[in-house]
This record gives structure tokens, sequence and C-alpha cells, in this order.
């Protein structure tokens, strides 16, 4: 427990997302620092938010930046945090019509007042801060706090015994997170491998009855290093990732990853040493790969072995913990 001295840090982040399992690992990680989460539903009457957590006494406010402007306090900085961008036209092709509206007007204006009320605005990786700046003009400075993989919890497990070749897909079943093709990525699996997957958090669904398929529900963010210390494979076919924690997890359990050659995942994955890049969407190249890997236990064990080196030493949430530390202390210092 790091703590953060004679000053109270409060953090409301919306249920069921990766900012609040972040925000969640904060709060165990600094006292003082006191992390509450909101219904989805509150996003739909964002005026009434102020309202929720009106009780709760607080030195410093530190939340998502999407509707960090309805959580402000008079008098009280604000530590604004991109966990992810989706403000863009990249994204307009994988959005429906109501997102692809509330992107466009609402969201974006909600973000643009959290840009100007925030004392201090950090990023969960350097590709999403470049977002910020480009789309959205900010030119003050943004600070880029990797999320933290608890790395003592996220550890290997090497199996002793020959089994079919196991890849899980961690996250929601959605378009954003490449649900859709990896149903076409299971299909051109090769005999013996099979693809676990959970549903997330917000996904309700699963994915057509294949047998490369198997659903592992929605499993809790405290099981999750058994799910991969029980795999040989991650496989990460996202649109976009603002971090990627689930590829840093896998990577702290010794996986090696194959992943999207685009946005944060190329912070993380290195190409051809923890694993294969492909093309978006590119689902021949994805099942390639994991044939690839499936076939050559020996590269796998010298990826994941790479992966785990790369985690102890750019992702572990000490030093996500430290920088948050010194961020605040610094915020305070600043602000009396």
């Amino acid at each position: 427990m790091t703590q953060v001295d004679n000053y109270r840090v409060f953090s409301p982040v919306v249920r069921g997302s990766g900012a609040a399992v972040v925000h969640e690992q904060l709060a165990r990680g600094l006292t003082g620092y006191a992390f509450e989460t909101y219904s989805p539903r509150w996003e739909y009457f964002p005026f009434a938010m102020p309202y929720l957590f009106k009780g709760y006494k607080a030195d410093i406010i530190h939340t998502s930046v999407d509707y960090a402007h309805f959580f402000r306090r008079p008098g009280k900085p604000l530590v604004a945090t991109f966990h992810g961008f989706a403000l863009d036209n990249f994204m307009k092709p994988y959005s429906s019509v109501l997102q692809r509206l509330h992107y466009a007007t609402d969201l974006r204006y909600f973000t643009r007042l959290a840009l100007v009320q925030a004392h201090t605005v950090t990023a969960v990786s350097q590709y999403v801060a470049d977002r910020v700046v480009e789309e959205l003009g900010y030119g003050k400075p943004i600070q880029v706090i990797h999320n933290g993989v608890d790395i003592e919890s996220f550890t290997p497990r090497h199996h002793s015994v020959v089994r079919e070749i196991k890849v899980l897909f961690s996250g929601n079943l959605t378009r954003h997170k490449g649900a859709d093709v990896l149903v076409e990525i299971a299909r051109l699996l090769r005999p013996g491998i099979k693809i676990y997957y959970t549903r997330g958090l917000r996904s309700k669904g699963t994915l057509p009855d294949l047998p490369q398929l198997e659903s592992l529900g929605s499993v809790a963010h405290e099981h999750m290093p058994r799910c991969y210390q029980q795999s040989d494979i991650l496989v990460t076919p996202s649109v976009r990732e603002g971090f990627g924690l689930g590829a840093a997890e896998a990577m702290a359990c010794g996986l090696p990853v194959v992943a999207t050659d685009g946005s944060s995942l190329k912070e993380l994955v290195v190409e051809g040493k923890g694993g294969f890049l492909c093309k978006l969407g590119d689902f021949r190249a994805f099942a390639a790969r994991i044939n690839q890997l499936a076939e050559n236990p020996v590269l796998r064990k010298e990826m994941g072995e790479y992966n785990r080196q790369r985690a102890e030493s750019l992702f572990s949430l000490a030093a996500t913990l430290k920088q948050y530390r010194e961020l605040f202390d610094k915020v305070r210092e600043t602000t009396l």
C-alpha cells in the first residue's frame, strides 16, 4: 500500500468498464484514494451525476475524461484520464448510428469541457495522447501513465502435460473488440486448437455455436489470472485499444499474443518477439499465426518469456502506483 499524504482523492467511474478495473487497482494500492462506481444508465442523465456522490469529501477528483465535467467540484483540482479515444472518423465504420451521434455531439462537447476544466490530463498510452492532440487540438502536456499489471498475481504457470492448444479471448463481445472477426478466425483453426472466450463485464450474449469456440461466461477480474494460466495464446483482434490491459496481463502470465497491428497494441506487443501483429480484420492472418504458434511449443515458450520480462519492466502495477502517487502529490502541492 502506497501512502498519499494528508489529502484524499475521490474517483467515480462507470461500472463494468476497463477504467473501473484500473481505478479499483489504484484504490487498493493508494491509501486515501476512494473509488466508487455508478451505473452506465446514469450516462443518459449526466446532469444528475453531481448528486450521485454529493456526500464524498475529497481534495482531488480523479475520473475518466468523458464525464469528468459533471464530477468537478469548486476549488478541487480535477485529474482527467483518457482510457481510450473514439471521437475521430476512424471509429465510424465500427459504431452504430446512435454511437456516431453520441461521439460527434454530446460526448465530444463533454470531453472538451473536461479538457478546459482539468488541472492535469493523463492518458493510458502514447497512442491515445497523440489522438487527443491531433483530433481535439489540445495544446497542454498530457502525462502518459500506462495501466499496471499485478505481476505477483498475473504470473506464468508452466504446463506439464500435452493437451489441446487453448487460445484465450478476453473482452466484451463487441465489434470494437473484434468479436465478429473471432468467429472467422475460429473456422480456420486446425484440429486440436480451441478458442475460449470471456463475455466481458457488459456483454450478455454468446458467439455462434462452433466446435472451435467455447464461452467462459463473465469472469471477474480477480479470477482472470487462472484463465491466462490455463491458456497457451492470447488473441486480441480489437479495432482499437486505449491501452490493452488484457494483452499486458497475458504477457505477465507468459503468453504469446496475436493482436491487431494498430492503436496502443503496438506499444505492448513486439512483432516477432512477443507475438505477432496482424492487419485489422485479417482473420486469415490471425488464424495462420495462431496455427503457427500451436505447432511450435519452443516459439511459444520463447515469446512468453520475452513478454513476462517486458511486463515486469514496463507495465507493473507498482510502477503505475508510483507514477500516480507522484502526480497527485504534485497536483496537491501546486493547488494549496
